[in-house]
This record gives C-alpha cells, structure tokens and sequence, in this order.
C-alpha cells in the first residue's frame, strides 16, 4: 500500500516543479526608441503598448495560462487514473490508478502548461511589436548571412550559330514577315 503513496507524492513533486517554470510578465522583444522620439515619449509609448498587448490576450498572464491548464491536465488525469484503476483491479487499485493518473496527468499538464504559456506570451509580443511600430519605433530584426557559394553562378552559356537555311529572327520593332509561300 505505500506504492501509491510514493507515486502521489511524487506526482505531487512533479507539479510544484512545473509551477517554478515562469513566463515573463512583460515583453519578450526588444524594441528601440524611434528617431526624433525622447526617452520619456518611449517609456510612455511602451506602458501604452503594454496595456494594449494584454488587452490583445484578455488580461491574462502567461503564470495563469501555464497553471490552470497544468492542474487541470493533472485533475483529468487522476480521475481517468482512479477509473481506470477500479475497472482494471477493484478498490485496491483505484489509489495506485489515481497516483499514476496524477503522476501521467503532471507530467503532461507540465507540458500543456509550458505550451500555454509560450502561446501566450507569443501572441503579447505580437501585439506589442505592432503597437510600438505603429508609434514609430524601432524593431530590430536578425540579418542574414549570404554565403557566396550558395548564389546561383552566371550562365557561360552561349546559343549556337544558326544552321544554313534558318530564317533570321526580325530586327526588333518590325512586324514579322508572312510564313512562306503565303502572299
């Protein structure tokens, strides 16, 4: 009987540790001030920004998005455990069925929890890149490296000469001569 104790604790263990992963609370790109704008017009500008990503989200908070959805995972997965375990064996193992349910559900609601927390950290940055932009500041992206090699070489080929009895293209800007034999 101190099997499913172990696996509840460690199921337990399992979703403290999920929940010390944090998303941070502000944006995760930088953005530089404008020309011609002043530090206090940036600092203003980017609180504005700020407000307007987290209205774009709902208000919500990515430590939110992460937590609910890893207790709920861990929820659903005790109960399916628990049923599964007093279909399998009866009452005895409804209590190891509900430890590696929570173990399993902990597992994947750590998951489900660190997903829920990139997306919405993903679509904040969105809408506070666009806002920032539109104020007229500064976005700065990655460059690219081009190898030379890897442009396409110039063509050496040449046409060969025309063949005896080939009718020459016309000069240009002339209308073309009628096929032959027709008049």
């Amino acid at each position: 009987m101190k099997t499913p104790i172990k696996v509840a604790t460690l199921g337990a263990l399992l979703l403290l540790l999920g929940g010390c992963v944090s998303m941070p609370s502000g944006p995760g790109v930088m953005v530089l001030p404008g020309s011609g704008k002043n530090f206090d017009q940036f600092r203003a500008d980017d609180m504005e920004c700020r407000q307007f990503a987290s209205n774009q989200i709902g208000g919500a908070t990515a430590e939110n998005a992460q937590a609910d959805s890893a207790v709920k995972s861990a929820a659903v997965g005790t109960a399916v455990g628990a049923l599964a375990g007093a279909i399998v064996g009866g009452r005895g193992s409804v209590a190891a069925g509900a430890g590696t349910g929570l173990l399993i559900g902990g597992v994947a609601g750590a998951g489900a929890g660190n997903s829920s927390g990139r997306s919405l950290q993903q679509r904040y940055d969105i809408g506070y890149t666009q806002c920032m932009y539109a104020k007229g500041h500064k976005i700065p992206t990655a460059g690219r490296y081009e190898n030379r090699a890897s442009r396409p070489i110039a063509s050496t080929y040449t046409p060969p000469p025309p063949t005896a009895g080939a009718i020459p293209p016309p000069p240009p800007g002339a209308p073309p001569p009628p096929p032959p034999g027709v008049k």
